[in-house]
């Protein structure tokens, strides 16, 4: 199928061949016949893919100050690797999107096949959109009409929040797309409306919609004019939905209003307010967040977890409906906003026209129909990239999963290893397909099944978020493959003894197939060096891993124990692991502690744990989420036999008391991913032994899953004195 995808790096919109995405659970799959351009939004995405980095860092601030301190813990180096990594995106455009329903995923119920719907899907001829962002058209609207429904809602979220009551005066700054949308809600709420903006042709049509304006551009004062609009009152509410780096909009604001006015920002603007503007007026200030209460909030958008009306009247959802009842009833005209049409084919003209000089406002995608593109055109899930290479006997790998991670770490990791890259899998197909093409994947696909079914693949990597890695290993290894696995390997005993049979499965069949999980610390060089030097002593360790994990919101997916584990299980692994590995035994006893307040939403993730080893050696962990980033991520000592090792961040490891070792220092931060996935290649390809015997992966994943259990209990308590 085509989508139209922007590279954040250079700025250049293309038309490109993506796999059909899946069907996901709770989502519609809908073929697209018409689409919107928001020319607001997606000429700054434009203009900013267009900037430099310097330009870029300007608009960004707030990601400056992260990559300052990234570099003073992980250094220069690799800092620059992952912010390339991160601009070198595809970034799927648009939002506002008109089609028929093509097929439902499971739990979805309310749609049916051939409905026509509009949703907030991109610019693609097939996209999947969450049932919650999804509405039905009534017969009464058209389609071009209906492609207005998304941005209807953002401007009907903000006079919500204004609040307006039928008679008030109302300021529209900007007469954009929302600006236009804002004015026509305002009056069919009983408003007297002023509308403010340079252009002519935009203030004609507020004028049509039954506004009063400012026209700037012919030099006339806003202030006066909303003085005299409101009788000398000053105005009731200010909306503001201009696109302008300038803090002149709210500042003008604050001066339009009586006592107690609101103002409500839409747009963006900037955001350098008077005081005094807002003190002495004890003005009310909101910024709208896009369509309404939902937004952002993955139980509503991605799980289906509808708000009860009774509690939250006005949801995303039911905002769509509502702009769609007035489009039908007439009481929204859209007609006028249209002032381009192009066919989808034509895309990068309509983005020309978005980020030049040359005036536009409502900009419409049209989409082959059916008779032009059949729908089995249009929803293959396979996507050719390159010729096929000459198969070697090496490791022949399909990727499942294309996200940060995979991008920026692993998939470098195995094509520097020499690994023919094979298939990727993506769930959406544009990260599948940009992951594809940047690395030199032979093919991309959505559908996983065609990875277990190639026959001439014989190693699967897997990088998906941690719900699906237990499945999706069983899955691989009774298909007969290869499997390296990103920790964790599993978030319960019950998955882990699921792999245990599939593993002794595939034993019994005479066909074991090698398992191997993404522990790649121990493959760092100074963990290599470190566990040379402890060969040469004799008595048990004491090992202490201080982790400064940072903060993570508790509403993020890693927390979330159905789908990421917790931050124990998904993180935490990693030094259970190396633990285990430097002390050469198994692990014998756990003991957890983690810390616990009442203000504390997740305690997990400030927690200190230790392990016994069989050898008389101990481990204690302590990864905390309450540190501060200029502190070292990860910090490992080692005391023995009355010498100490210390290493900081995997860059600058000191040995105290060691005879010919002083230190040994990076340039840059190695934490043995590129290392880890050369072992698991070369055994792969030279048939030899995990690079981890499988009975530890074990012991490490069930020792994680028990430590994780051990902080979410009670805690057994001491008796009073």
């Amino acid at each position: 199928m085509k989508q139209i995808l922007q590279n954040l790096k250079t700025g250049v919109t293309e038309l490109a061949e993506v796999p059909c995405p899946a069907t996901k659970r709770g989502q519609l799959l809908i073929r697209s016949r018409l689409s919107l351009v928001s020319t607001g939004t997606e000429r700054m995405l434009v203009a900013f893919g267009k900037g430099n980095l310097i330009e870029k860092a300007r608009q960004q601030p707030d990601k400056v100050r992260m990559v300052m301190d990234k570099i003073k813990t992980d250094g220069l180096a690799s800092t620059l690797e992952t912010v390339r990594n991160k601009l070198d995106q595809a970034l799927p455009m648009g939002y506002c999107n008109v089609g028929t329903v093509l097929d439902r995923g499971e739990g979805v119920t309310g749609f049916n096949l051939g409905d026509r719907v509009a949703s907030n899907g991109k610019h693609a001829e097939v996209v999947s959109v969450p049932v919650n962002l999804c509405a039905k058209v009534p017969d009464a609207v058209t389609d071009e009409e209906a492609t207005f429904t998304v941005l209807g809602a953002i401007a009907l979220q903000g006079i919500r929040l204004a609040q307006p009551t039928l008679g008030e005066a109302f300021v529209v700054t900007g007469l954009g797309l929302l600006g236009l949308l804002t004015v026509q809600l305002l009056r069919a709420q009983g408003c007297r409306v002023l509308g403010v903006d340079y252009s002519n042709e935009r203030l004609d049509m507020a004028r049509q919609f039954g506004a009063q304006t400012v026209d700037l551009s012919a030099g006339e004062d806003p202030l006066v004019d909303a003085l005299t609009f409101s009788r000398g009152r000053g105005v009731d509410g200010v909306i503001v939905t201009a696109a302008s780096k300038s803090n002149t909009p709210i500042r003008q604001a604050a001066q339009m209003c009586r006592k107690r006015g609101r103002i409500v920002l839409v747009g963006v603007v900037g955001l350098e307010l008077s005081r005094s503007d807002f003190y002495e007026k004890e003005l009310t200030f909101q910024v709208s967040c896009s369509y309404g209460p939902g937004r952002y909030d993955a139980s509503y958008e991605e799980n289906g977890q509808d708000y009860p009306v009774g509690f939250v009247r006005w949801t995303e959802q039911r905002n769509f409906e509502a702009v769609l009842d007035m489009l039908a009833d007439g009481r929204i005209n859209v007609k006028p906003l249209i002032s381009h049409r192009y066919k989808l084919e034509e895309a990068e003209e309509a983005y020309k026209l978005v980020g030049g000089p040359s005036p536009s406002l409502g900009i419409v995608l049209e989409y082959p129909g059916e008779g032009e593109r059949p729908d089995e055109a249009i929803r293959g899930n396979l996507v050719r990239l390159r010729a096929c290479s000459v198969a070697a006997s090496m490791a022949n790998v399909a990727f499942i999963g294309a996200g940060n991670y995979a991008t920026a770490t692993l998939i470098p990791a195995f094509k520097a290893a020499g690994t023919r890259l094979n298939t990727v899998v993506s769930l959406n197909g544009v990260s599948g397909r940009h992951a594809g093409r940047k690395f030199g994947f032979e093919t991309t696909t959505t559908a996983v099944e065609q990875v277990f079914a190639d026959e001439g693949i014989n190693t699967v990597a897997i990088s998906t978020r941690h719900d699906s890695h237990a499945r999706l290993v069983c899955q691989a290894l009774e298909a007969g493959k290869h499997v390296f696995v990103e920790k964790p390997l599993a978030l319960s005993l019950d998955e882990l003894e699921q792999i245990q049979a599939s593993y002794s499965k595939t034993l019994t069949a005479g066909n074991a197939p090698m398992l191997m999980v993404g522990y790649n610390r121990r493959f760092a060089p100074q963990i290599v060096k470190i566990k040379s030097l402890l060969a040469s002593t004799h008595g048990p360790k004491s090992l202490v891993m201080m982790v400064n994990a940072g903060a993570v919101p508790p509403e993020h997916w890693t927390n979330d124990r159905q789908e990421g584990g917790g931050r124990i299980i998904g993180e935490a692994c990693h030094f259970v692991d190396l633990l285990r590995h430097l002390t050469g035994a198994r692990i014998v006893k756990i003991q957890a502690l983690a810390l616990r307040h009442e203000c504390m939403t997740t305690e997990e993730d400030k927690a200190s744990f230790s392990l016994q080893f069989a050898d008389g050696s101990v481990g204690t962990v302590h990864y905390l989420a309450n540190g501060h980033k200029s502190f070292p991520k990860e910090r490992l000592e080692v005391f023995c036999d009355g010498r100490i090792l210390q290493l900081d961040n995997f860059r600058k490891l000191t040995g105290y008391g060691w005879q010919g070792f002083a230190k040994m220092n990076l340039w840059r931060q190695d934490k043995g991913q590129r290392a880890c996935a050369a072992a698991f290649a070369k055994a792969v390809g030279q048939g030899g032994d995990s690079p981890i015997p499988f009975d530890e992966l074990i012991e490490v994943s069930q020792a994680t899953i028990e430590v994780a259990e051990a902080l979410r209990g009670p805690g057994r308590e001491m008796p009073s004195p």
